[in-house]
């Protein structure tokens, strides 16, 4: 080719791409409606949906169509999709085949020659007259849906203690929903619970049952979860889809006994043993012993358990005795005899049994008082335990040795771990006492230790009052000798304070009116003057180490005149 040609040709192809590109863009290539994939409905696949849009302003979607063929042979022409107005935003602009509109196969009155996959062509036209349609906007899945029916685990029993999971897988049928028996189709069983196993594959017969292997399922098994799945997982030419389906063993036989039982005691301090025992027989077979079953035994609740379980075994005539060791905590009570074997099933046989909390008696003061009253005051508390409940009042008393043994002076109670301070008074000459709280079903026994507590006794002795009789406003002396019981004798009481007091005729108080002391030798003398006929009598009160000396019954009468 010539230079110039080239040069010329070369010019041309510039200018009109030069022309190409400051030129207007056709309608054409820049389209205002757009249409998504269409998309078979899972649940029922003789439907399915897609998204349309107008990017024109102040445009909407008016009208949506389809078309369903098997390459050039149209099957199916679905002139409007309806559109889908929710309130979830997610599924706006969204057109899907009407439910009753769904396709079927021929047999059941629809166009659908069989089961498969086929094209779906849409088309798309907004409000402005802009109209778009997508050719292979999606595939329609016209494929039987795998869903299980039934799928369940045979009950474990007494005698067989293993569980078979069994079901039906059937196929639903699009459009119709007609349910199809699978036959021949392999189906994955698993137990996840409380062991993983390997998976395991058994087959539909010709009803699309299936069953599978059998699994041990123990006692503890029982206590907890046992899950099993099914699953299954095709895609052929008539059935397409994941199928799962899961289960439990909620449910077992066992075998039904009756039990009875009893313990040695009703009340056992910590420490001590509690022997419980009793029986097993079997209802069904004329109440005949039953042997070699478990038993359990246990003391208090069974959660929180202050002592661990006993198991034991029946023996031949169905008799079992369990030993255990009483240990005290708060909130115990009674015993239980259960079944630790979930096959073997009978009631909770219960019965009472207490078992105290260990308690403390402390005192805080003693005293021993010249008018003879003896005072304890002290807490009383759980040794271990801190502030337990008081169900009912716990009951304190103060003794007093009396030729031997301990005899009750006094009582009284404390109600509460808050609450717990007390005080016993009692008339008393002295001795040997002390504080204790007998066992309950709350607390065990507990005591403050023996005390003794003593003063010296005072008397007067060889009292006489006069002149008798005396005139008004003369003068009564009373004479006598004050004594106190010192070393295992009387002695006298020598310089010790010393009142005379008078009681008129017709009163019952006495009035001091006059005071001194007591001679070297206990002689007393002490004068007043006569008012009134009336009671004189000498009286000496007590110290640290002596008691009150007793009043004389009535004194002295002297009469006025």
């Amino acid at each position: 080719m010539r230079a110039d040609l080239r040069l010329s040709l070369t010019a041309a192809v510039a200018a009109v791409a030069l022309a190409a590109s400051t030129a207007p863009a056709l309608a054409e290539d820049t389209p205002t409606v757009g249409i998504g994939r269409a998309v078979t409905e899972d649940a029922q696949r003789g439907s399915f949906k897609v998204t349309a849009w107008s990017d024109a302003p102040s445009a909407r979607i008016t009208t949506v169509s389809a078309r369903i063929r098997q390459g050039d042979t149209v099957l199916a022409d679905i002139p409007a999709l309806t559109a889908d107005y929710s309130w979830d935003p997610a599924l706006a602009n969204t057109f899907r085949l009407p439910a009753e509109a769904a396709l079927k196969l021929v047999e059941d009155g629809g166009t659908m020659p069989a089961l498969g996959t086929y094209s779906i062509d849409v088309t798309a036209t907004d409000s402005l007259g802009n109209k778009l349609t997508r050719t292979d906007a999606g595939q329609l899945d016209f494929r039987l849906r795998p869903e299980f029916r039934n799928f369940t685990l045979s009950k474990p029993t007494y005698a067989d203690r293993t569980t078979r999971p069994s079901g039906t897988l059937v196929g639903i049928q699009p459009g119709s929903g007609d349910v199809v028996q699978l036959t021949g189709q392999s189906v994955s069983i698993r137990q996840h619970t409380p062991q993983e196993s390997p998976e395991e594959q058994t087959v539909t017969d010709g009803t699309g049952a299936f069953t599978g292997g059998s699994y041990p399922i123990s006692s503890a098994d029982l206590e907890g979860r046992t899950d099993f799945s099914a699953s299954v997982s095709a895609d052929t030419a008539e059935l397409h889809g994941t199928v799962r389906a899961y289960d439990s063993v909620s449910e077992w036989v066992p075998r039904k006994v009756t039990v009875t039982a009893t313990a040695d005691k009703k009340r056992a301090l910590s420490g001590q043993t509690v022997t419980i025992s009793g029986r097993m027989t079997d209802p069904a077979a004329g109440n005949a012993p039953v042997a070699n079953e478990q038993v359990r035994v246990r003391i208090g609740t069974p959660s929180p358990t202050v002592s661990p379980p006993a198991i034991v075994r029946t023996g031949a005539d169905g008799r079992f005795t369990a030993r255990l060791v009483a240990a005290s905590g708060e909130y115990v009570g009674g015993w239980t005899v259960d079944s630790p074997d979930r096959y073997v099933s009978f009631g909770d046989v219960t019965g009472p049994l207490a078992i105290p909390l260990e308690s403390r008696t402390d005192l805080t003061s003693i005293g021993l008082s010249a008018d003879g009253k003896v005072t304890v005051t002290g807490t009383f508390r759980a040794r271990y335990v801190a502030n337990p409940s008081f169900p009912v009042a716990q009951y304190l008393q103060l003794e007093q040795s009396v030729d031997g043994g301990w005899k009750r002076i006094a009582t009284t109670y404390v109600s509460s771990a808050y609450s717990n301070e007390f005080t016993l008074t009692a008339k008393s000459r002295g001795g040997w006492f002390r504080v204790r709280h007998l066992t309950t079903d709350q607390f065990a026994e507990s005591g403050s230790g023996s005390f003794r507590l003593a003063r010296n006794d005072t008397r007067i002795v060889s009292l006489n009052a006069g002149p008798e009789p005396v005139a008004k406003g003369g003068y009564v002396t009373a004479t006598g000798s004050l004594q106190h019981y010192w070393d295992g004798a009387w002695r006298a009481y020598g310089n010790a304070p010393v009142v005379l007091q008078f009681q008129p005729k017709g009163s019952t108080t006495w009035k001091t009116v006059a005071s001194g002391r007591s001679g070297s030798t206990g002689k007393v003398s002490l004068k007043a003057t006569a008012s009134a006929d009336g009671s004189w009598r000498i009286y000496c009160f007590g110290n640290y180490q002596h008691f009150n000396s007793p009043a004389a019954a009535g004194g002295d009468y002297v009469d006025v005149r």
